[in-house]
């Protein structure tokens, strides 16, 4: 249960952050958002993993670094938290947070950076929690909020800069609730981020097995 707890508490608070700090219009917004999931991960990482994200933990279920019975409760967790904090968020700023692609853009360039920078989140987090050399070390969290910094400058005004189903599915319920909002790009912020995360095993497998090739 502490497992759960922890990721419920994590996804919580990095969604609320992420929700006022849209809605206040930050220019600094994705340091902010950096910074919190840093600070998250080194909270919860000895606890549960700190995965804060459904493809996270269905990418750590692939690699064997999960076991599946935590699977199911792990994500009901992150979902549960991300709708409560966007409806905090609603209920503070009376504004919604929710990811939309960006105008101009066409659905195949949505995909495609959701896809991307989800394939290296993930990645990351393998090679910083999961590889033999790495294990144990004190930048995994730095590591963790760099890449999902950089992964909102770069393409927030293209996909809106989700990365996690659970902060694609929480707010746009609670945008679609209380804000005349609508569910039909949901599967964008499902989809995207589990085919990034499920693409990036195989290339942490590939390295390991040549990093151990080196030793033998």
């Amino acid at each position: 249960m502490d497992r759960y707890v922890t990721e419920l508490i994590g996804t919580f608070f990095l969604v609320f952050t992420i929700g006022m700090s849209v809605t206040a219009g930050h220019a600094m917004a994705p340091i902010a958002i950096g910074l919190s999931l840093t600070a998250l991960v080194y909270m919860g990482g000895h606890v549960s993993g700190a995965h804060y994200n459904p493809a996270v933990t269905v990418g750590f279920l692939m690699a064997g670094g999960v076991e599946r019975r935590d699977v199911a409760p792990y994500i009901a967790s992150q979902i549960l938290g991300a709708w409560l904090a966007a409806t905090v968020v609603q209920f503070i700023a009376a504004e919604s947070f929710a990811p939309k692609p960006g105008p101009g853009y066409s659905l195949t360039h949505i995909l495609l950076a959701e896809v991307l920078f989800t394939f290296l989140l993930m990645l990351v987090i393998l090679n910083v929690a999961m590889a033999k050399k790495t294990r144990s070390n004190a930048y995994y969290g730095l590591a963790i909020g760099f890449t999902v910094t950089a992964g909102i400058f770069g393409v927030g005004d293209v996909s809106g800069a989700a990365f996690n189903p659970a902060v694609g599915i929480g707010p746009l319920m609670v945008e679609s609730m209380m804000a005349d909002g609508s569910l039909a790009n949901v599967w964008i912020y499902i989809a995207a981020p589990m085919a990034g995360a499920a693409a990036a095993v195989p290339v942490f497998r590939l390295q390991e097995a040549g990093v151990e090739g080196e030793e033998e």
